[in-house]
């Protein structure tokens, strides 16, 4: 390797192997009424983020591509054969400010029949894209603090225990469509990709 290799290597993203990937499908089903979104309800059995609204989608298996993630995520959740599912094409990947990334892909669902696994899903929702598009959705701060281990070498630093560290906030973003509440990183994917799917007449 030299340095021509060097010019042509795609960048890294320093302290990636920190974070927790995933995949997720964003399904098109196309319905009488016109095109619309499905989420899941997770099951209320579940561990972690019970009863929630969210996509089909997992944690990216080591070696894995992430649309491969989300097509086999979405084969088990919704009890339906990959032929069942038309990949459309990447969305733009979500960072977490919590070592988190997502890689989401818009795929339509081909004769879909509302099928899921009660294991891991209470419910399915189909929600109209249009109503993404034209309902912005409610935005509220969350501020994050720093705050450092009790072994930390405040004395090797200017300014030792007054150091001013940064703090930061991001925006929760709610989407409210009749009972139904899609917020916080659902609802970033929900906004990107409606965008998209508009933006490129996708479906």
């Amino acid at each position: 390797m030299g340095m021509a290799d060097f010019a042509a290597r795609r960048p890294g993203m320093i302290g990636e192997d920190r974070f927790t990937k995933y995949a997720v499908l964003v399904p098109i089903v196309e319905t009488a009424e016109g095109q619309t979104l499905l989420f899941e309800k997770r099951s209320g059995s579940l561990r972690r983020q019970p009863g929630e609204i969210c996509f089909p989608g997992g944690k990216i298996e080591r070696g894995e591509p992430p649309q491969t993630c989300a097509v086999r995520e979405a084969t088990e959740e919704l009890c339906i054969p990959e032929s069942q599912i038309n990949i459309l094409g990447p969305c733009d990947i979500f960072v977490s400010p919590f070592d988190i990334i997502i890689y989401p892909f818009i795929g339509e669902l081909i004769d879909y029949r509302y099928t899921y696994n009660p294991e891991e899903v209470a419910d399915v929702i189909a929600v109209p894209v249009d109503h993404f598009l034209e309902n912005p959705p409610e935005k509220y701060k969350s501020t994050i603090v720093s705050r450092q281990s009790e072994d930390f070498p405040f004395e090797r630093i200017p300014g030792g225990e007054n150091y001013p560290w940064a703090s930061g906030s991001y925006d929760v973003l709610f989407y409210q469509y009749n009972d139904l509440l899609i917020w916080g990183i659902t609802a970033y994917l929900v906004q990107s990709a409606a965008e998209l799917i508009d933006r490129y007449r996708l479906g």
